[in-house]
């Protein structure tokens, strides 16, 4: 095969790793965003009957928070078999796990049909969810940033991510269309039918993944002998300081978001009398905004650096914690609109370059166990509690003014976690048999 064959072919793998990362990261998140919505919307009447409404929501979320505490195990779990097998078997595995899971609840008796054993069956499922998700990122991200170059990991590492905004607006507008189809009967059974979806979804992300080749990076760990025996061990034994900075950088991006996206469906009917309609519309167009504002700052961060790109974000959402929800209490459907987009234009501001900011802290042999447990550990710090600080602090408050505060919090604690991220170079991406990532010769890049 001549050069030009050769590139044509490289190119060509290249277009397929960032379909099948983004196509399976999208189904992923659909699930999980499905989740979410329902929790805010259907579970407590569902499988928590009988509570008060927000003791009802409570227990909803606390479901959901199940679904965040077993990302760092799957993240752990596949990590383990990611830098060992192969990004793409691992991959493969999390998609099924994750669609069986979603689908069982679409076929989940509620609370009516088989009392307690409802809601328990409800968290194991959400067990499952939170496992595959954890093990997905990782994978995700590094097959489509190693088959990128080294001037455009963070542009390459985006697409991925681009499966968030694209999960919540599918799994947004599954649940509006059901809710305006089915009327009344969207509590008893019209709920179920965007959960029975995932099945046909996970289909055609299995038929994508299948068709991609594994990443240059890994074949080369192969090639090398690079391939360590216990890599989760060896991350957290020589790289314990990257996976707590990256677990906690990400403190303003991930519980915001939460607030952003799920808690403010509760916020918005129950405490402010909004239509649940026009909250999902809302949701809807912010989402939509996502497809071009994360490859965006994901390339920008390619331009002006990682890190100060990640920061622009971080103060961004600090600024404007208190006219979120200042926007939001005006109940004008043009500010509620306009609250709910800014806000995760200024999340994007930090997602689209994240995947990037954190991977390229890891040697090739450890990073997906490095860089998805430290991924993954910011949803029991930060993702999962925060719809249920923001709950708890509404039921005692009955304003918003603790949870913007609650944000700040957030944004000051991952500001300091970005100043002590350590600082890793073009060649960390070159595997080290010890498990060490190689300390860069030249200026770091980001």
């Amino acid at each position: 095969m001549n050069t030009g064959q050769s590139e044509v072919l490289f190119r060509s793998q290249r277009r397929r790793a960032v379909v099948a990362s983004t196509v399976g990261t999208s189904i992923e998140w659909y699930d999980f965003f499905l989740y979410g919505t329902a929790a805010a919307l259907v579970f407590p009447h569902v499988f928590f009957p009988g509570s008060t409404p927000y003791a009802g929501v409570i227990a909803s979320f606390g479901t959901q928070f199940v679904g965040f505490a077993a990302r760092p195990i799957g993240a752990a779990i596949f990590g383990h078999y990611g830098d060992r097998i192969g990004r793409k078997a691992t991959l493969i595995t999390t998609l099924m796990i994750m669609g069986v899971g979603t689908t069982l609840i679409g076929v989940l008796p509620g609370f009516a049909s088989i009392g307690i054993a409802a809601p328990i069956l409800l968290t194991v499922l959400r067990l499952l969810q939170g496992v595959a998700v954890g093990g997905e990122w990782g994978g995700s991200v590094l097959l489509s940033m190693e088959w990128g170059s080294d001037k455009r990991r963070g542009f390459m590492a985006s697409w991925p991510q681009l499966g968030v905004p694209i999960g919540l607006l599918l799994s947004t507008a599954m649940v509006q269309l059901m809710s305006a189809t089915t009327g009344d009967g969207f509590l008893t059974w019209g709920w179920r039918v965007p959960f029975l979806v995932s099945i046909v979804l996970v289909g055609i992300g299995l038929y994508v993944r299948l068709k991609v080749l594994e990443s240059p990076a890994f074949t080369e760990v192969k090639k090398t002998q690079a391939v360590l025996r216990v890599p989760v061990l060896e991350a957290f034994r020589h790289q314990w300081r990257e996976i707590l900075t990256s677990a906690f950088v990400r403190m303003s991006e991930q519980a915001p978001f939460y607030l952003f996206v799920t808690f403010v469906l509760t916020y918005g009917t129950q405490q402010l009398q909004l239509s649940r309609t026009g909250l999902l519309n809302d949701t809807l167009i912010a989402a939509a905004v996502g497809f071009v504002s994360v490859p965006l700052f994901g390339h920008l961060s390619d331009l002006i650096g990682r890190r100060m790109m990640y920061g622009i974000g971080i103060v961004c959402t600090a600024v404007f914690a208190f006219p979120y929800f200042g926007l939001l209490n005006t109940r004008v459907a043009g500010l509620v609109l306009l609250a709910i987009v800014v806000s995760l234009i200024f999340h994007d501001m930090q997602y689209g370059p994240q995947a990037a900011l954190i991977a390229e802290s890891f040697g090739a042999n450890i990073r997906y166990s490095g860089a998805g447990i430290g991924y993954q550990l910011a949803s029991v710090i930060a993702g999962g509690p925060a719809p249920l600080i923001a709950a708890a602090i509404l039921q005692s408050t009955g304003s918003s003014t603790w949870i913007s505060i609650y944000i700040i919090g957030c944004c000051v604690v991952s500001f300091v976690a970005l100043l002590l991220m350590p600082r890793r170079g073009v060649t960390d991406l070159a595997p080290n048999v010890e498990g060490r990532p190689a300390r860069a010769t030249g200026p770091a890049t980001v």
